[in-house]
Protein backbone atom coordinates (compact mmCIF):
# COMPACT_ATOMS: atom_id res chain seq x y z
CA UNK A 1 0.00 0.00 0.00
CA UNK A 2 1.62 3.56 -0.92
CA UNK A 3 2.31 5.99 1.75
CA UNK A 4 0.08 7.98 2.49
CA UNK A 5 1.77 12.30 2.39
CA UNK A 6 0.20 14.41 4.62
CA UNK A 7 -1.35 17.92 2.91
CA UNK A 8 -2.92 21.57 3.83
CA UNK A 9 -5.31 22.81 2.18
CA UNK A 10 -5.60 26.74 2.50
CA UNK A 11 -8.83 28.93 1.15
CA UNK A 12 -10.28 24.97 1.15
CA UNK A 13 -14.17 25.90 0.58
CA UNK A 14 -16.08 22.87 0.98
CA UNK A 15 -13.43 20.72 0.34
CA UNK A 16 -13.38 19.47 -3.18
CA UNK A 17 -9.44 20.08 -3.73
CA UNK A 18 -9.24 17.89 -0.08
CA UNK A 19 -11.63 15.40 -1.36
CA UNK A 20 -9.83 14.94 -4.63
CA UNK A 21 -6.25 15.17 -2.89
CA UNK A 22 -7.74 12.13 -0.34
CA UNK A 23 -8.40 9.69 -2.90
CA UNK A 24 -5.10 10.11 -3.89
CA UNK A 25 -3.43 8.87 -1.19
CA UNK A 26 -2.78 12.70 1.10
CA UNK A 27 -4.25 13.04 4.63
CA UNK A 28 -5.31 16.42 5.36
CA UNK A 29 -4.42 17.54 8.16
CA UNK A 30 -5.12 20.95 8.46
CA UNK A 31 -7.49 23.19 6.49
CA UNK A 32 -8.35 26.51 6.66
CA UNK A 33 -12.18 28.63 5.70
CA UNK A 34 -12.91 32.05 6.70
CA UNK A 35 -16.80 31.44 5.42
CA UNK A 36 -18.74 29.00 8.43
CA UNK A 37 -21.06 27.50 5.83
CA UNK A 38 -18.43 26.42 3.75
CA UNK A 39 -16.22 25.21 6.84
CA UNK A 40 -18.87 23.42 8.25
CA UNK A 41 -19.46 21.36 4.89
CA UNK A 42 -15.55 20.73 4.69
CA UNK A 43 -15.82 19.18 8.25
CA UNK A 44 -18.72 17.41 7.78
CA UNK A 45 -16.58 15.33 4.93
CA UNK A 46 -13.15 15.53 6.32
CA UNK A 47 -14.23 14.67 9.78
CA UNK A 48 -9.93 13.84 10.60
CA UNK A 49 -8.95 17.05 9.23
CA UNK A 50 -8.56 19.91 11.55
CA UNK A 51 -10.07 23.08 10.18
CA UNK A 52 -9.81 26.52 11.50
CA UNK A 53 -12.96 28.94 10.18
CA UNK A 54 -11.09 31.78 10.45
CA UNK A 55 -9.14 35.12 8.68
CA UNK A 56 -5.41 33.46 7.35
CA UNK A 57 -4.04 36.43 8.93
CA UNK A 58 -4.79 35.81 12.30
CA UNK A 59 -3.09 31.94 11.96
CA UNK A 60 0.19 31.07 13.13
CA UNK A 61 0.97 28.20 11.01
CA UNK A 62 4.38 26.96 13.31
CA UNK A 63 2.22 26.83 16.18
CA UNK A 64 -0.67 24.91 14.67
CA UNK A 65 1.97 22.34 13.41
CA UNK A 66 3.22 22.29 17.35
CA UNK A 67 -0.23 21.32 18.14
CA UNK A 68 -0.81 18.54 15.23
CA UNK A 69 3.03 17.53 16.65
CA UNK A 70 3.56 17.78 12.62
CA UNK A 71 7.04 17.83 11.65
CA UNK A 72 6.83 17.59 7.83
CA UNK A 73 4.48 18.51 5.65
CA UNK A 74 4.47 17.15 2.12
CA UNK A 75 1.95 19.21 -0.13
CA UNK A 76 0.55 22.94 1.01
CA UNK A 77 -2.76 23.53 -1.52
CA UNK A 78 -4.54 26.99 -2.07
CA UNK A 79 -6.61 29.51 -4.10
CA UNK A 80 -6.35 32.90 -2.43
CA UNK A 81 -9.25 34.90 -4.39
CA UNK A 82 -7.92 37.11 -6.90
CA UNK A 83 -9.64 40.67 -6.20
CA UNK A 84 -7.43 43.15 -4.82
CA UNK A 85 -4.07 41.40 -6.52
CA UNK A 86 -3.50 44.98 -8.67
CA UNK A 87 -1.04 46.05 -6.65
CA UNK A 88 1.34 42.58 -5.91
CA UNK A 89 3.96 43.36 -7.96
CA UNK A 90 4.99 46.75 -6.08
CA UNK A 91 6.13 44.95 -3.01
CA UNK A 92 3.86 46.44 -0.88
CA UNK A 93 3.13 43.82 1.64
CA UNK A 94 1.15 46.11 3.81
CA UNK A 95 -1.44 46.68 0.92
CA UNK A 96 -4.81 45.04 1.97
CA UNK A 97 -6.05 44.73 -1.62
CA UNK A 98 -3.18 41.91 -1.95
CA UNK A 99 -2.66 40.19 1.73
CA UNK A 100 -4.24 37.44 0.78
CA UNK A 101 -1.58 36.79 -1.91
CA UNK A 102 0.80 37.45 0.77
CA UNK A 103 -0.07 35.83 3.47
CA UNK A 104 -0.19 32.64 0.98
CA UNK A 105 3.61 33.34 0.77
CA UNK A 106 3.94 33.68 4.42
CA UNK A 107 2.19 30.25 4.88
CA UNK A 108 5.35 28.92 2.36
CA UNK A 109 7.39 30.24 4.27
CA UNK A 110 5.86 28.74 7.75
CA UNK A 111 4.89 25.44 6.84
CA UNK A 112 8.23 25.00 4.69
CA UNK A 113 5.65 22.34 2.29
CA UNK A 114 7.96 19.87 -0.06
CA UNK A 115 5.63 20.83 -2.97
CA UNK A 116 3.21 23.93 -3.46
CA UNK A 117 -0.11 23.81 -5.13
CA UNK A 118 -1.75 26.77 -6.41
CA UNK A 119 -4.93 26.98 -8.16
CA UNK A 120 -6.61 30.36 -9.88
CA UNK A 121 -8.53 31.85 -12.28
CA UNK A 122 -7.20 31.00 -16.31
CA UNK A 123 -6.41 34.55 -16.84
CA UNK A 124 -3.87 34.60 -13.83
CA UNK A 125 -0.76 34.93 -15.49
CA UNK A 126 -2.17 38.31 -17.59
CA UNK A 127 -3.97 39.41 -14.20
CA UNK A 128 -2.94 43.18 -13.42
CA UNK A 129 -0.41 43.10 -16.67
CA UNK A 130 1.19 39.72 -15.39
CA UNK A 131 2.03 41.37 -11.88
CA UNK A 132 0.98 38.69 -9.52
CA UNK A 133 2.24 35.81 -11.60
CA UNK A 134 5.62 36.91 -11.86
CA UNK A 135 5.57 37.81 -8.35
CA UNK A 136 4.45 34.77 -7.29
CA UNK A 137 6.91 32.62 -9.40
CA UNK A 138 9.83 34.80 -8.48
CA UNK A 139 8.82 34.45 -4.43
CA UNK A 140 8.71 30.72 -4.91
CA UNK A 141 12.28 30.60 -6.71
CA UNK A 142 13.90 32.92 -4.22
CA UNK A 143 12.33 30.47 -1.30
CA UNK A 144 14.31 27.39 -3.39
CA UNK A 145 11.65 25.86 -5.38
CA UNK A 146 11.19 24.89 -9.11
CA UNK A 147 8.12 26.16 -10.78
CA UNK A 148 5.89 24.98 -13.10
CA UNK A 149 2.82 26.57 -14.82
CA UNK A 150 -0.05 25.70 -16.84
CA UNK A 151 -3.55 26.48 -18.15
CA UNK A 152 -5.96 23.08 -17.41
CA UNK A 153 -9.17 22.17 -18.73
CA UNK A 154 -10.89 20.12 -16.67
CA UNK A 155 -12.84 18.60 -19.05
CA UNK A 156 -9.47 16.88 -20.52
CA UNK A 157 -9.75 14.99 -17.59
CA UNK A 158 -13.00 13.45 -17.25
CA UNK A 159 -15.14 16.48 -16.03
CA UNK A 160 -18.44 16.75 -17.97
CA UNK A 161 -17.49 20.51 -18.07
CA UNK A 162 -15.27 22.68 -19.50
CA UNK A 163 -13.08 24.62 -16.56
CA UNK A 164 -10.09 26.64 -17.54
CA UNK A 165 -7.71 27.08 -14.04
CA UNK A 166 -4.34 27.81 -13.74
CA UNK A 167 -2.20 25.41 -11.87
CA UNK A 168 1.24 26.31 -10.52
CA UNK A 169 2.71 23.53 -9.20
CA UNK A 170 6.41 24.48 -7.13
CA UNK A 171 8.69 21.65 -5.96
CA UNK A 172 12.02 21.24 -4.61
CA UNK A 173 14.75 21.71 -7.23
CA UNK A 174 16.15 18.02 -7.35
CA UNK A 175 12.77 16.87 -7.78
CA UNK A 176 10.29 17.52 -10.93
CA UNK A 177 7.20 17.83 -12.58
CA UNK A 178 4.99 16.19 -15.19
CA UNK A 179 1.40 17.80 -15.61
CA UNK A 180 -1.03 14.76 -15.63
CA UNK A 181 -1.69 13.52 -19.43
CA UNK A 182 -4.77 13.89 -21.15
CA UNK A 183 -7.28 11.41 -21.23
CA UNK A 184 -10.73 13.23 -22.44
CA UNK A 185 -10.80 15.22 -25.98
CA UNK A 186 -12.89 16.06 -28.82
CA UNK A 187 -9.99 13.52 -30.68
CA UNK A 188 -11.29 10.26 -29.38
CA UNK A 189 -9.22 8.33 -32.12
CA UNK A 190 -6.67 9.15 -29.43
CA UNK A 191 -8.01 10.24 -26.50
CA UNK A 192 -11.77 9.39 -24.58
CA UNK A 193 -14.58 11.49 -25.56
CA UNK A 194 -15.64 14.18 -23.38
CA UNK A 195 -17.94 13.59 -21.16
CA UNK A 196 -21.42 15.19 -21.67
CA UNK A 197 -23.75 16.96 -19.39
CA UNK A 198 -26.45 14.14 -19.76
CA UNK A 199 -23.80 11.92 -18.88
CA UNK A 200 -23.20 12.84 -15.67
CA UNK A 201 -27.16 13.72 -14.56
CA UNK A 202 -29.15 11.31 -17.17
CA UNK A 203 -30.32 9.02 -13.97
CA UNK A 204 -31.99 11.66 -11.87
CA UNK A 205 -35.71 12.40 -12.11
CA UNK A 206 -37.57 15.39 -13.91
CA UNK A 207 -38.79 18.46 -12.08
CA UNK A 208 -41.16 20.53 -12.04
CA UNK A 209 -41.78 24.39 -10.25
CA UNK A 210 -40.76 23.87 -6.82
CA UNK A 211 -40.46 20.26 -6.39
CA UNK A 212 -38.17 17.97 -5.09
CA UNK A 213 -37.45 13.79 -5.58
CA UNK A 214 -35.33 11.96 -3.12
CA UNK A 215 -35.47 8.63 -5.97
CA UNK A 216 -33.15 7.73 -8.25
CA UNK A 217 -34.66 7.79 -12.11
CA UNK A 218 -32.51 4.54 -12.74
CA UNK A 219 -29.72 2.58 -12.03
CA UNK A 220 -26.21 4.47 -13.13
CA UNK A 221 -25.91 4.71 -16.87
CA UNK A 222 -22.54 4.81 -17.25
CA UNK A 223 -18.81 4.82 -14.98
CA UNK A 224 -19.21 8.21 -14.31
CA UNK A 225 -22.78 7.93 -12.57
CA UNK A 226 -21.83 4.88 -10.73
CA UNK A 227 -19.14 7.09 -9.18
CA UNK A 228 -20.90 9.64 -8.24
CA UNK A 229 -23.59 7.55 -6.99
CA UNK A 230 -20.59 6.05 -4.65
CA UNK A 231 -23.22 3.79 -3.32
CA UNK A 232 -25.66 6.34 -2.09
CA UNK A 233 -29.00 5.12 -2.39
CA UNK A 234 -31.29 8.08 -1.28
CA UNK A 235 -30.91 11.14 -3.88
CA UNK A 236 -30.62 14.30 -2.39
CA UNK A 237 -30.30 18.00 -3.07
CA UNK A 238 -32.47 17.50 -6.40
CA UNK A 239 -34.59 20.59 -6.42
CA UNK A 240 -36.11 23.42 -8.66
CA UNK A 241 -36.74 26.60 -7.40
CA UNK A 242 -40.50 28.28 -7.31
CA UNK A 243 -40.71 30.49 -10.61
CA UNK A 244 -42.90 33.48 -11.10
CA UNK A 245 -45.37 33.36 -14.04
CA UNK A 246 -42.76 35.52 -15.83
CA UNK A 247 -40.33 33.20 -15.57
CA UNK A 248 -42.18 30.22 -16.50
CA UNK A 249 -43.26 31.72 -19.87
CA UNK A 250 -39.41 32.49 -20.47
CA UNK A 251 -38.32 29.50 -19.86
CA UNK A 252 -41.10 27.97 -21.97
CA UNK A 253 -39.67 29.56 -24.93
CA UNK A 254 -36.17 29.08 -24.61
CA UNK A 255 -35.60 26.32 -27.53
CA UNK A 256 -32.81 24.06 -27.42
CA UNK A 257 -29.74 25.35 -27.13
CA UNK A 258 -31.16 28.63 -27.52
CA UNK A 259 -30.40 31.95 -25.15
CA UNK A 260 -31.81 34.95 -24.33
CA UNK A 261 -31.55 35.96 -28.32
CA UNK A 262 -34.43 33.91 -28.89
CA UNK A 263 -36.83 35.95 -26.69
CA UNK A 264 -39.12 38.35 -27.62
CA UNK A 265 -38.10 41.70 -27.04
CA UNK A 266 -40.54 42.51 -24.16
CA UNK A 267 -38.75 39.67 -22.28
CA UNK A 268 -35.70 40.69 -22.05
CA UNK A 269 -34.10 42.37 -19.37
CA UNK A 270 -33.02 45.98 -20.27
CA UNK A 271 -29.60 44.89 -20.54
CA UNK A 272 -27.58 41.89 -21.11
CA UNK A 273 -24.78 39.23 -22.20
CA UNK A 274 -25.80 36.91 -25.20
CA UNK A 275 -25.16 34.03 -22.72
CA UNK A 276 -27.97 34.73 -20.08
CA UNK A 277 -31.22 32.43 -20.14
CA UNK A 278 -28.99 30.08 -21.96
CA UNK A 279 -30.24 26.53 -22.06
CA UNK A 280 -27.66 23.94 -22.09
CA UNK A 281 -26.50 21.53 -25.35
CA UNK A 282 -27.25 17.82 -23.59
CA UNK A 283 -24.73 16.69 -26.49
CA UNK A 284 -21.81 18.44 -24.84
CA UNK A 285 -19.81 18.91 -21.46
CA UNK A 286 -21.10 21.81 -19.90
CA UNK A 287 -19.74 25.42 -19.69
CA UNK A 288 -17.87 26.56 -16.50
CA UNK A 289 -20.17 26.43 -13.80
CA UNK A 290 -20.60 29.61 -11.85
CA UNK A 291 -22.10 30.27 -8.09
CA UNK A 292 -25.41 31.13 -9.91
CA UNK A 293 -26.00 27.80 -11.57
CA UNK A 294 -29.46 27.32 -10.03
CA UNK A 295 -30.18 31.05 -11.25
CA UNK A 296 -31.94 31.05 -15.32
CA UNK A 297 -31.05 34.29 -15.71
CA UNK A 298 -27.36 33.71 -15.51
CA UNK A 299 -24.99 32.47 -17.95
CA UNK A 300 -26.21 29.09 -19.60
CA UNK A 301 -27.45 26.93 -16.82
CA UNK A 302 -30.85 26.03 -17.72
CA UNK A 303 -31.60 22.14 -18.41
CA UNK A 304 -31.24 20.65 -21.84
CA UNK A 305 -34.85 19.35 -22.11
CA UNK A 306 -36.32 20.59 -18.42
CA UNK A 307 -37.79 24.42 -17.79
CA UNK A 308 -35.62 25.43 -15.22
CA UNK A 309 -32.45 25.98 -14.26
CA UNK A 310 -30.30 23.41 -12.55
CA UNK A 311 -30.74 21.35 -9.27
CA UNK A 312 -28.29 21.74 -6.57
CA UNK A 313 -27.26 17.97 -7.10
CA UNK A 314 -27.04 18.40 -11.03
CA UNK A 315 -24.39 21.35 -10.19
CA UNK A 316 -22.78 19.08 -7.50
CA UNK A 317 -22.43 16.34 -10.71
CA UNK A 318 -21.28 18.81 -13.03
CA UNK A 319 -18.46 19.86 -10.97
CA UNK A 320 -17.70 15.84 -9.85
CA UNK A 321 -19.31 16.14 -6.38
CA UNK A 322 -20.32 12.46 -5.11
CA UNK A 323 -23.28 12.39 -3.98
CA UNK A 324 -22.90 11.63 -0.64
CA UNK A 325 -21.01 14.41 -0.08
CA UNK A 326 -22.55 16.69 2.44
CA UNK A 327 -23.42 20.87 1.56
CA UNK A 328 -24.45 22.48 4.92
CA UNK A 329 -26.45 25.87 4.45
CA UNK A 330 -28.91 27.41 2.39
CA UNK A 331 -29.73 26.46 -1.00
CA UNK A 332 -28.31 29.69 -2.16
CA UNK A 333 -24.78 28.25 0.08
CA UNK A 334 -24.66 25.32 -1.44
CA UNK A 335 -24.57 26.43 -4.84
CA UNK A 336 -22.38 28.78 -3.91
CA UNK A 337 -19.60 26.46 -2.23
CA UNK A 338 -20.30 23.70 -5.55
CA UNK A 339 -19.44 26.89 -8.27
CA UNK A 340 -16.27 28.12 -6.41
CA UNK A 341 -15.05 24.60 -5.82
CA UNK A 342 -12.02 22.87 -7.61
CA UNK A 343 -13.66 19.86 -8.95
CA UNK A 344 -12.69 17.11 -6.86
CA UNK A 345 -11.88 14.84 -10.09
CA UNK A 346 -9.34 17.64 -10.73
CA UNK A 347 -8.06 17.55 -7.41
CA UNK A 348 -7.57 13.77 -7.72
CA UNK A 349 -6.16 13.33 -10.84
CA UNK A 350 -3.78 16.83 -10.20
CA UNK A 351 -3.04 14.84 -6.52
CA UNK A 352 -1.34 11.62 -8.34
CA UNK A 353 1.32 13.68 -10.65
CA UNK A 354 2.35 15.70 -7.26
CA UNK A 355 2.40 12.23 -5.47
CA UNK A 356 4.78 10.86 -7.80
CA UNK A 357 7.13 13.86 -8.03
CA UNK A 358 7.32 13.79 -3.90
CA UNK A 359 8.12 10.32 -3.64
CA UNK A 360 10.39 10.16 -6.59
Amino acid sequence: MNKKLDAIDLFSGAGGLSYGLSKSNFNITLANEIENDFAKSFSINHKSTKMICDDIHNIDFKKELKKLKIKEVDLLCGGPPCQGFSTVGKKNKLDKRNSLFWEFIRAVNEIEPKAIMFENVSGFKKLYNGAAFSTLIKELEDIGYRTYSAILDAANYGLPQRRLRTIIIAVDKNKSFNYPDITHSDNDIFNKPYLTIMDAISDLPALNFRESKDQYLSAPKNKYQKAMRNGTKILTEHNSSKYGSKMREILKLIPKNGSVLDLPEHLRPKSYFNNVYGRLDSSSPAPTMTRNFGTPSSSRCIHPFQNRALSTREGARLQSFPDNFVFYGSKTSKNLQIGNAVPPLLGEVLGKSIYDSIIN
